[in-house]
C-alpha cells in the first residue's frame, strides 16, 4: 500500500520538564504523517474540506516502546493499510535511528458537512491505488 516518511524533532513545548516528549503529541505527529502522505498523492486535505468532505479519526491506538526526547532526530513512517468505501486505515512507526520509539494505528471515517458517513471520494481511492 501507500507509504511515506517525515522527519520530526520534538520541540521544547512538546516535552515535560525532564525533556521527554509528552504522550499527547504522538497523535499530532501521526496527523502530520497522514497529511503529508495525502499530499504526496497530489491531493490536499484542504480541498476535501472545501468540498464538504471530512476525514474524522474514529479509532486511535498508540503503543509506546521508548521515550522520545527533546531535539531527537525522529522518522515517522506512515502507511495506508486499508481503504474501504467509507474508511481509511493507517499504521505508523516512529524511529530514532534504528530504535523503534512507538507504533500506532488509526481509522478515519469519511463524513459529509452534516457529520453523516459518506463514501470516500473516488479521486482519493484512485490516487492511493496508483501509488
Amino acid at each position: 500500500m501507500t507509504t511515506g516518511q517525515i522527519t520530526i524533532k520534538p520541540r521544547y513545548c512538546e516535552c515535560d520538564p525532564m525533556g521527554v516528549a509528552h504522550h499527547s503529541v504522538y497523535p499530532v505527529w501521526f496527523e502530520m504523517g497522514r497529511t503529508e502522505l495525502l499530499r504526496s498523492t497530489g491531493i490536499s486535505y484542504r480541498e476535501f474540506e472545501e468540498e464538504g468532505v471530512f476525514l474524522a479519526v474514529v479509532r486511535l491506538d498508540v503503543r509506546y516502546k521508548q521515550s522520545a526526547r527533546y531535539d531527537d532526530d525522529l522518522v515517522l513512517e506512515t502507511e495506508i493499510t486499508s481503504i474501504g468505501r467509507v474508511k481509511i486505515e493507517h499504521a505508523y512507526r516512529l524511529l530514532r535511528e534504528e530504535v523503534l520509539i512507538a507504533t500506532g494505528h488509526t481509522t478515519l471515517a469519511c463524513l459529509n458537512s452534516e457529520g453523516a458517513a459518506c463514501l470516500l471520494p473516488d479521486r482519493l481511492r484512485s490516487s492511493v491505488d496508483s501509488c
